[in-house]
C-alpha cells in the first residue's frame, strides 16, 4: 500500500538495505551520536518486517525523508512508537501524510485506532496531534521512558501525553473555554482546578530551544507542567483542545 499526499510518497519499508538507510535518518533526526541509544534498533526494524508490522518510509522523489515503526497493541490498536522527518523535509506535509498512511494500514487489518506518545511541552506537536488530525489525549504519563540518552532529549524528564487517533475519522470535540480557569500560566504560576468545568494550561513557546540556551527553565516548565496538566488529567479532566497560541483546553469528563 502507498499513500500520496502533496509529492510525498508513503509506502512500507522491506530488506535490509531499506532498514539501514530508514535507522539512519532516524539517528540523524534524533541527533544520536556515538555511544547513544538510537530512538529504534535496527534489529527491532527488522524483525518487524519480517512478521508483518509496521515499518514505513517516506519519500520525495527517491529520497527517504521520513520513516516510522509502529506495534499492535491491545484493543485492536497501531501504536505508532517512533515517527522521524529530515529536517530540511518538515513543514511539506509529511508528518500527515505519514498518519493517513497509518490509519490506512490499520483500516485494512480491522484495527480501530492508532495511539502514539508525545512531549506536552512542544507546542507544535500538540496542535498537530489535537487539533490537525483530532486525536484525543486523556493520560499524562510521567517519566514514560526513564532517562534518555538520544540527543534530543538529554537532561530532561520522558513525560508523554498518550494520544489516541481513531481510524473511522471521529474527532474530539473542542470546548468553549470563555470561562475557563488558567491552572498554568505563560510565566509557568500553577494554580488548582478549583472544580471549574474548563481549565486552560500554557505552554512554553520553544521548549527545545529552552534546554538548549536555559536548561533550569526547562525543567521548571516540565514540574509546573506535571502538576498542573498532569494533575487535571489525574483528576478526570481531559484535554478536549489545543489553542493557536499554545494553550491546552480541558474538560471534566462526564
Amino acid at each position: 500500500m502507498v499513500e500520496t499526499l502533496t509529492g510525498v510518497r508513503v509506502t512500507s519499508l522491506h530488506g535490509a538495505p531499506q532498514l539501514q538507510t530508514a535507522d539512519q535518518l532516524l539517528r540523524r533526526v534524533w541527533n544520536t551520536g556515538d555511544g547513544e541509544d538510537p530512538p529504534i534498533a535496527l534489529d527491532v526494524m527488522c524483525v518487524l518486517d519480517h512478521i508483518g508490522g509496521y515499518v514505513a518510509g517516506a519519500f520525495l522523489g527517491e529520497e527517504l525523508v521520513g520513516a516510522a515503526v509502529g506495534l499492535l497493541a491491545a484493543g485492536e490498536s497501531l501504536h505508532s512508537h517512533v515517527t522521524g522527518i529530515a529536517p530540511e523535509a518538515q513543514g511539506r506535509g509529511i508528518g500527515r501524510a505519514i498518519k493517513e498512511h497509518q490509519r490506512r494500514w490499520a483500516a485494512e487489518r480491522g484495527l480501530r485506532s492508532i495511539s502514539w506518545t508525545f512531549d506536552p511541552l512542544v507546542r507544535r506537536n500538540a496542535y498537530f496531534n489535537l487539533v490537525r488530525l483530532g486525536a484525543r489525549a486523556e493520560r499524562y504519563l510521567t517519566d514514560f521512558y526513564g532517562p534518555l540518552t538520544d540527543g534530543i532529549n538529554d537532561g530532561d524528564m520522558s513525560d508523554r501525553l498518550f494520544a489516541e487517533w481513531h481510524v473511522d475519522g471521529r474527532r474530539a470535540e473542542p470546548s468553549d473555554d470563555g470561562e475557563a480557569r488558567v491552572i498554568l500560566d505563560s510565566s509557568g504560576r500553577v494554580a488548582a482546578p478549583g472544580g471549574r468545568a474548563v481549565l486552560k494550561c500554557a505552554t512554553p513557546a520553544d521548549i527545545e530551544r529552552m534546554r538548549l540556551e536555559e536548561p533550569g527553565a526547562a525543567r521548571y516548565w516540565r514540574a509546573a507542567q506535571r502538576e498542573a496538566l498532569g494533575g487535571a488529567l489525574a483528576e478526570g479532566y481531559r484535554v478536549t483542545g489545543f489553542t493557536r497560541d499554545g494553550w491546552y483546553v480541558l474538560e471534566r469528563a462526564a
